[in-house]
């Protein structure tokens, strides 16, 4: 399951993809499948990857760059080179763990701010890789987290709209100079 898409793991000073912030609408429409995997869906994954390092990233999703595409990318490990990223394509979490937990999350999407969200601790999801083979994956920690965020944006889902402290929340909107009516409470 070797990624074909090979990047360096290295900032642009002009990564090719641009990304959109919180309050953009084009975050909030849902993502729609792929139906062939070809040369110009590499492309955008490999543009996505670029982008994501160089903006200090550990996950991206399409709709983040203004793409309406259901794609993914994930690199939990982007110090080390040798680690392939993660390109998911149509990813669907077929399974949820029974054990949650709740960690501290941020977005490319809203520099900056941290809060935390729970989720579950275990998932399994099925997806495309870049060859467009059918793939199957248990991910637990910090992959089935990102995967999970990831997978949200796909359906026009902030991580802030799983917050559940209010007021920590706006407060750190606030701060960096986010729309609080931005957020859509699930």
């Amino acid at each position: 399951m070797t990624a074909q898409i090979l990047v360096e793991k290295k900032k642009l000073k002009n990564p090719p993809l641009q990304l959109h912030y919180l309050g953009d609408r084009v975050l909030r429409q849902p993502a729609k499948r792929i139906s062939k995997v070809d040369d110009d869906i590499r492309k955008l994954a490999k543009q996505m990857l670029q982008t994501m390092y160089s903006e200090d990233g550990i996950g991206l999703a399409a709709p983040q760059v203004g793409v309406h595409k259901q794609l993914i990318v994930v690199d939990t490990d982007p110090d080390d080179a040798t680690t392939p990223a993660l390109v998911l394509i149509n990813p669907v979490i077929t399974k949820f763990g029974q054990d949650m937990c709740v960690v501290q999350e941020g977005c490319l999407s809203i520099p900056k701010v941290y809060l935390d969200v729970t989720r579950p601790e275990t998932i399994e999801v099925s997806y495309k890789d870049e060859n467009g083979r059918p793939q199957k994956r248990t991910a637990t920690g910090l992959l089935s987290r990102v995967i999970q965020h990831e997978i949200d944006h796909l359906n026009g889902v902030m991580f802030v709209d799983r917050v559940d402290n209010t007021l920590a929340m706006n407060q750190e909107l606030v701060k960096y100079g986010f729309a609080v009516d931005s957020v859509k409470p699930i």
